[in-house]
């Protein structure tokens, strides 16, 4: 247990499908498991464990930003061994074809954030998803004529929303990184798994854009998410 998580380190499963919000963890669990019971809810951070068509897997929430990413994911990886961890959060939109709901798998991440350096001494700003686990979610979703965005995303210590000149960022990035969209844990996830030599993916639902004045409810970013899911 850490003063994070209560689950007994026997609780967690070797893959942990990891939402921002605790409120879809919750849903996951109702929905999609069976036999599953609720592992952890320190700072009302939902974690569940039970069965997906015959696979333990835990569904546990990050909570928003780089630095809870970084701590949920670190003592998953560190202190209950967890073999992969796959995210599957919302994101804002950076392409004019893409709308709302569609599906973005990040390959590899970009940020501006500190994060390695302050954690690693590491001046990494840049790192990869693991290929293994992009394929299987690729071929997953082409079994299923699902449609996917993948590639670059950026990932943010702020809602981009909020920036007092968004393009002012985006000319700051390097001019090679063409970024599909953007959030706010990724990067986290990503190093942490390369730190610890782990493996880490990134799947997304569009839930605001810059080039669509409508955004997702806070209901339908809970509920209805359900094909990337």
């Amino acid at each position: 247990m850490t003063p994070h998580n209560e689950a007994k380190k026997e609780d967690i499963a070797d893959i942990v499908i990891m939402p921002g919000d605790q409120l879809r963890s919750k849903y996951i669990a109702e929905n999609y498991l069976t036999d599953y019971k609720l592992v952890n809810q320190v700072r009302g951070m939902y974690a569940y464990t039970g069965n997906y068509k015959g696979k333990r897997v835990t569904v546990m929430a990050s909570g928003m930003g780089i630095p809870s990413m970084g701590i949920y994911a670190y003592e998953l990886y560190k202190i209950y061994d967890v073999k992969s961890i796959i995210r599957i959060g919302s994101c804002g939109g950076y392409l004019q074809e893409e709308k709302l709901l569609d599906i973005i798998l990040a390959t590899d991440v970009y940020s501006e954030s500190n994060f390695a350096y302050t954690l690693n001494n590491d001046h990494c700003h840049f790192v990869e998803g693991d290929n293994e686990l992009n394929c299987k979610i690729s071929k997953v979703a082409r079994d299923k004529g699902i449609n996917l965005f993948k590639g670059t995303t950026v990932c943010l210590d702020c809602f981009d929303t909020y920036m007092t000149d968004v393009n002012k960022f985006l000319k700051r990035i390097p001019k090679e990184i063409k970024p599909l969209a953007a959030e706010m844990e990724a990067f986290a996830l990503f190093y942490t798994a390369k730190m610890l030599n782990k493996k880490a993916a990134c799947l997304m639902s569009v839930v605001d854009s810059r080039y669509i004045e409508n955004v997702v409810t806070s209901e339908d970013r809970e509920k209805g998410l359900n094909k990337m899911i």
